[in-house]
């Protein structure tokens, strides 16, 4: 609305300065668009005593309006007009859209009393009181449509609202009867608000309130106003007097009912569409009980009926005991009343029959089902009970241990674990949390691996006082054939797709739809899942099917390991995490571990998952010995490899990706060795005929060169070894090989091209999606947000490192968030704000965690630059004096050079050369020092003086004389 009067007066969304102002603009918006006199006018907003100069009052009151809200105020010989349509001032609005019927918008435009910037002038008086009365009435309106809106008498309503919204929702109508009881105090006398609050407390089965507010009202029309009720209140008078309580034989809560109130809102949604529904899901998740809830919260007229078949004989005499009659279609045949058949599954055959029969001879009647398996007959929907999720399981734990012992606290992230344990059961849930009043909680952690074992109080039903009751009645009610594929499902770990299920177990698909059907099994996406409960009940010693598992997962680790080193590389490395349990499972079973180790190498390779594959390949070692088995011995050269030994002949010899860089990974041998180890290979493998094997060849040489001094030569070999990983569309290859070329030119100082060495790996390591620190997305991030600083570009550096920082204080990973905070400081520094840098880097050092050395020894270098340099750079140097870096030894040599005199400086820049292994470097930084040191020393004196520190056997030891100096 352009302008707005219902409330405190607005024009284009903003408030106007000075009474008399507000006051012209709301006499005007009463006739928009027409011609207000300026008698009129100056009668209206003097009317007591109009000014000494009525005319030019009203003219410098129109000026000031006019610089208050421009462009609404036109004029006109004979007088003024607010020049705006109607449909722009909300009261007019507000009239069109009532008379129209549609009172939600219209009451949505209302924002306090109507012409409240004029209401001590008369011209409002009249106005405002129509307006107040109309939105009373459109009040009224608005809450009879909300009580009319009921799932049970009208269906159709409510399929587009939430279940929140219906008034036998508690919710919902305990609010609507919290809206009357203010309107009803505010207004004594208004029949239409009494009506419907009474007409509220009726629905509520508040029946008694109903009637004395009737006697209320109507005592107070005869002596104020000496009428009697009207027929509103007469009508809800008849229908409070009316049997208003709903019959039902459904038991009273005993406990409080925790996170099912997403279910319960699209029960109730789906039996405002649906006359059947079923409820169906494994035992002890809580169908019955939820289904009682869902009832219980319903307004249905003819009655609540709950027919327990769990103990009965037939499930035609359980109905007729529930409804009292032997004749239930001609009992129920004319009335809408609602039927819970809880249990049905070991009677399903009978259930689904009766359902029919009732559902087809009462055309009112709806079913709400409990069953571990559909009735399978038309019309039915099926609602899915699931385990708890997470956070409402723990809050379910923590709600019943507290009732078994007030004395006891659980952490949240206890309570968490306890029901991650227990895949979210209710039941599990509650039979677990009744031991905390015998046990300790360490000891019930320690006995959940005996979870379906935990009894039940002594009024519980026999099926319901253990887990493993729960689930022998679903087990008594299989076929021979079907228990023989449950327990064949055990070997499996995080579900399996029906390729696996069929070549593994040859079940067939009708067997297993049966499962599916009866809550043992569950269909995730294209994979069968278990719950680890109904695995423990069903596991059994199968070391026959155990190794028929282990061939399978072995033969497709051997089937993906070739695609990840292709285009398909994403596709097959989402096929193995998706079945990574199995793949684990197969490694720890198998008779044979060195074939099934070997094709998973690659994978954790990719996934940068060294420390897995470390302890794998011990755990493999253990296993085999010393020897390895015929056939093996690549495998298990590889594996000791990784343990830490020299290389076999078998792994030196093989093109296996894994035996290309294994050496490498575990950090075998000296520095030299690695170096002649990976030259070894490169050799032998330049003409091999596979692209990618090559390329890994070059990337596996020229990483080494590069971490060993080499530098010169190992840009000639990553470039052509990225290239040939592009043309296979390997992505790992790629993002590795960028990586390093982003690092050597780095190392050269040239910073615009290791920014754009560097933004590809982050994209191609996001991509991957399993590479964990230290060269994960994030480290890539902060990483290019240091690079762009140093090249020029701080908004882009400001913008990666925002990003970064914002992750890493979401991973809550403090070694993260040091190496963020120093990268912030660097560009802080860079940007002219010293003490902000300063402040980062004292707390970045101050954090209780532990970082790399290269890392401490960096931040002293650039607290260094904004503080008093000599401690913090005495500790860089100490830092690195055992380092390997040699990238990193150069960094903080440099670092320090800023601070020396001329000669000293020199010799640690010669020195940091020698290091990086390059001539002349590109730095900026580094050739602005160097320039000075020139300046002062001469050219011939730099140079001696630089060729002397690229001699130097420990520049680090060197370059803390002059700081130990005074």
């Amino acid at each position: 609305m352009r302008v707005g009067i219902l409330g405190p007066l607005q024009v284009a969304g903003g408030a106007v300065g000075g009474a008399r102002v507000r006051a012209l603009l709301v006499r005007l918006a009463l006739d928009p668009g027409r011609v207000v006199t300026t008698d009129r006018l100056i009668d209206d907003l003097w009317p007591g005593e109009a000014p000494a100069h009525p005319m030019a009052a009203l003219q410098s009151l129109v000026s000031r309006a006019r610089r208050e809200a421009p462009g609404v105020i036109s004029s006109h010989p004979a007088g003024y007009a607010l020049d705006v349509p109607p449909g722009e001032v909300d009261a007019w609005a507000f009239e069109r859209l009532v008379r129209a019927g549609d009172v939600r918008r219209a009451l949505a435009l209302w924002r306090g009393p109507a012409l409240a910037d004029a209401a001590d002038l008369p011209f409002a008086t009249a106005p405002a009181a129509r307006l107040e009365e109309l939105r009373l009435t459109a009040l009224a309106t608005r809450i009879a449509a909300d009580l009319n809106t009921t799932i049970t008498t009208d269906p159709a309503t409510a399929q587009g609202a939430t279940t929140a919204d219906h008034p036998d929702h508690p919710e919902r109508g305990a609010g609507l009867v919290a809206e009357l009881e203010g309107l009803v105090a505010a207004h004594p006398l208004r029949e239409p608000f009494h009506a419907l609050l009474m007409r509220a407390l009726t629905t509520q089965g508040r029946r008694a309130e109903a009637l004395a507010l009737f006697e209320r009202i109507k005592a107070a029309l005869a002596e104020e106003l000496g009428v009697d009720p009207g027929p509103e209140l007469r009508e809800a008078h008849l229908e409070a007097l009316r049997d208003a309580e709903p019959k039902s034989n459904l038991p009273a809560r005993l406990t409080s009912f925790v996170g099912r109130s997403e279910d319960m809102s699209r029960l109730k949604d789906r039996l405002g569409r649906a006359r059947l529904v079923t409820l169906v899901g494994p035992g002890g998740a809580g169908k019955t009980r939820l289904a009682v809830e869902v009832a219980a919260g319903l307004h249905v007229p003819d009655g609540v009926w709950l027919v327990e078949l769990a103990t009965a004989t037939g499930v035609r005499a359980a109905l007729e005991g529930a409804l009292r009659t032997t004749d239930p279609v001609r009992a129920l045949r004319g009335t809408a009343p609602l039927i819970v058949l809880d249990n049905c599954e070991h009677v399903i055959e009978e259930a689904a029959t009766t359902a029919r029969t009732l559902l087809s001879e009462v055309a009112g009647l709806r079913i709400l089902a409990t069953s571990r398996e559909p009735l399978d007959i038309p019309g039915e929907t099926l609602h899915h009970v699931l385990p708890l999720p997470e956070g409402k399981a723990a809050e379910l734990f923590a709600e019943r241990a507290a009732a078994a012992r007030p004395d006891l606290r659980v952490e949240p992230e206890e309570a968490a674990r306890i029901c991650r344990e227990l895949d979210g059961i209710p039941l599990a849930i509650e039979l677990a949390a009744a031991r905390l009043r015998t046990m300790p909680l360490s000891v019930l952690v320690r006995q959940l691996g005996d979870r379906l074992a935990f009894r039940g109080g002594r009024t519980a039903e026999p099926r319901h006082r253990t887990m493993r009751a729960v689930i022998d009645w679903s087990w008594n009610l299989l076929s021979d054939r079907e228990r023989e594929l449950l327990r064949g499902l055990t070997v499996f770990s995080g579900g399996a797709t029906y390729e696996a299920i069929s070549q593994v177990c040859g079940g067939d698909l009708d067997l297993l739809s049966s499962l599916v059907d009866k809550s043992l099994i569950a269909v995730s996406g294209d994979r069968y899942t278990m719950l680890e409960t109904i695995r423990q009940y069903a596991a059994a010693d199968l070391p026959e099917l155990r190794q028929t598992h282990a061939r399978y997962y072995t033969e497709l680790a051997e089937t993906a390991d070739p695609h990840l080193r292709t285009g398909e590389q994403l596709k097959w490395l989402a096929v193995l995490d998706a079945e990574q349990g199995n793949l684990d499972a197969a490694l720890r079973h198998s008779d044979d571990p060195l074939r099934v180790i070997l094709p998973r190498l690659w994978s954790w390779i990719i996934r940068g998952r060294h420390r897995e594959i470390n302890e794998q390949a011990a755990s493999v070692l253990r296993r085999v010995g010393d020897t390895p088995p015929p056939g093996r011995e690549l495998a298990h050269g590889i594996c000791r490899v990784l343990a830490g030994f020299a290389p076999t002949e078998a792994v030196l010899e093989s093109d296996h990706p894994a035996a290309l860089n294994s050496w490498a990974l575990a950090g075998v041998g000296t520095p030299a060795d690695v170096v002649s180890l990976t030259e070894r290979q490169s050799g032998r493998l330049r003409d091999h005929p596979d692209l990618w094997t090559r390329s890994a060849a070059l990337l596996a040489t020229g990483i080494v060169r590069f971490e060993y001094g080499a530098v010169a030569g190992a840009e000639d070999l990553l470039v052509p070894a990225v290239d040939g990983f592009r043309a296979v569309g390997d992505r790992w290859g790629q993002w590795a090989g960028l990586f390093w070329l982003s690092l050597v030119a780095e190392n050269h100082g040239d910073f615009a091209t290791a920014v754009t060495l560097a933004e590809e790996p982050e994209r191609l390591a996001t991509e991957l999606s399993g590479l964990d620190t230290p060269l994960g997305p994030m480290t890539f991030l902060i990483r290019v947000g240091q690079l762009k600083g140093r090249a020029g570009d701080h908004a882009g550096a400001a913008r990666a490192l925002g990003q970064a920082w914002e992750s890493a204080v979401r991973s809550d990973d403090q070694a993260i968030v040091a190496r963020v905070m120093h990268a912030r400081a660097e560009l802080a520094r860079r940007t002219g704000h010293p003490e902000e840098a300063a402040r980062l880097l004292e707390t970045a050092l101050a954090l209780d965690v532990e970082v790399s050395a290269q890392l401490r020894a960096y931040m002293n270098v650039e607290l260094a630059r904004v503080r008093e340099p000599r401690e913090p750079l005495r500790r860089a140097l100490e830092l690195m004096a055992t380092c390997s870096d040699r990238t990193a030894r150069a960094t903080v040599l440099e670092g320090v050079a800023e601070h020396l005199e001329p000669e000293a400086s020199a010799e640690l820049l010669g020195a940091a050369r020698a290091l990086r292994g390059i001539g002349e470097s590109a730095d900026p930084h580094v050739n602005e020092l160097a320039a000075r040191c020139r300046a002062a020393l001469g050219e011939h004196g730099y140079r001696e003086a630089s060729a002397r520190g690229a001699s130097i056997p420990n520049p680090e030891r060197y370059a803390l004389r002059p700081l130990s100096s005074p």
